[in-house]
């Protein structure tokens, strides 16, 4: 019976953010919308979207 090696599984998993940022829309005015995230003067995300 010849010998079984054993096969090692790795996994890295990014770091979970410590923080969570709501935006209500609930409250703005009908229309479109775009929201930048900046950092570091740099924009990190850029994302439109419509309140109807």
């Amino acid at each position: 019976m010849p010998n079984k090696k054993k096969k090692k599984y790795v996994g890295k998993l990014e770091e979970f953010p410590s923080k969570t940022i709501f935006i209500n829309v609930n409250h703005l005015e009908n229309g479109n919308y775009e929201l930048n995230i900046i950092q570091k003067n740099k924009l990190i995300l850029k994302t439109t979207f419509i309140k109807k």
